[in-house]
């Protein structure tokens, strides 16, 4: 089979955000070395966490008191991007080679190429998604700029108008990673409180006529259900085979030994560089 059509699938896991991020960047290190193969990952976070788009401002675009009181993690992002309250959801990640022929060398023509195939899972749930084809910037007065759902970007997912599933994307010399978070529920209280320190007072309801959720459209949204769905979807769009197999003794070390402690570290977190006063 075409190397580019044979994809790894790894483990479904439950993880903290600093392994979450570890693992997705240990994939991406491998496939830009040439040693990983095209590799698709869908997970959860426990505890709940922020993630940060990595041009954040830490100061100024997470309320770090709020998340502390709430033991809610934060962590920043391999990935550019907004900031994402990771708690009821799931979480895909794609990592290939920039070369490989099933996608666009830019960053927005994979962006509709993976959204198609989340757009598919969709559908086959019931749920009719499409794909945002033009979001010129808006000038918003709700305070929620710095939110990932706050405004779909170009080639994002919505339904009923609302964004429903948050993707963001980086680029090495001969790889990507990009991940994204599809809502199974919503909870537009929390996230206020999370991300924002001053909140307009219309705050909530700004998020929730801006976002939505699997929940808006069935009763029970199943994780796993929809974990399924995705899978199927991005084999039939893609044309792939798919096969499981855990992280390579490389990747592994790499996530332990290396990756881990930097996404755990405060001056990463806060500044985007290791190493530096916070």
């Amino acid at each position: 089979m075409n190397q580019f059509l044979k994809w790894r699938i790894l483990p479904f896991q439950v993880l903290d955000a600093f392994d979450n991020m570890a693992i997705d960047e240990a994939v991406l290190m491998g496939a830009d070395s040439g040693c990983s193969p095209p590799t698709l990952r869908f997970y959860g976070w426990a505890p709940v966490a922020v993630s940060l788009g990595y041009f954040q401002n830490y100061e100024k675009e997470v309320n770090a008191e709020a998340c502390l009181a709430l033991g809610i993690d934060i962590v920043r992002r391999p990935t550019g991007g907004k900031a994402v309250l990771h708690e009821n959801e799931i979480t895909y990640s794609v990592v290939a080679s920039r070369d490989n022929p099933l996608f666009p060398d830019t960053i927005l023509g994979t962006y509709k190429v993976i959204s198609s195939c989340l757009a598919g899972a969709l559908a086959s749930m019931g749920v009719k998604a499409s794909i945002a084809e033009d979001t010129p910037p808006q000038s918003r007065s709700d305070g929620l700029q710095s939110f990932c759902f706050s405004d779909p970007s170009r080639f994002e997912l919505l339904a009923s108008g609302r964004k429903i599933c948050g993707s963001a994307q980086v680029r090495v010399k001969n790889a990507f990673l990009q991940h994204g978070s599809l809502l199974l529920g919503f909870d537009p209280h929390k996230t206020a409180r999370a991300l924002f320190r001053n909140p307009a007072p219309n705050a909530e309801e700004a998020l929730a006529r801006s976002v939505t959720s699997m929940a808006d459209f069935q009763d029970s949204a199943s994780g796993i259900n929809i974990k399924e769905a995705l899978i199927e979807s991005f084999r039939k769009e893609l044309g792939i085979e798919l096969f499981e197999e855990k992280l390579s003794p490389e990747e592994e070390v790499n996530r332990a030994n290396l990756l881990r402690g930097k996404y755990l570290t405060k001056s990463w977190n806060v500044t985007g560089h290791l190493n530096q006063p916070s």
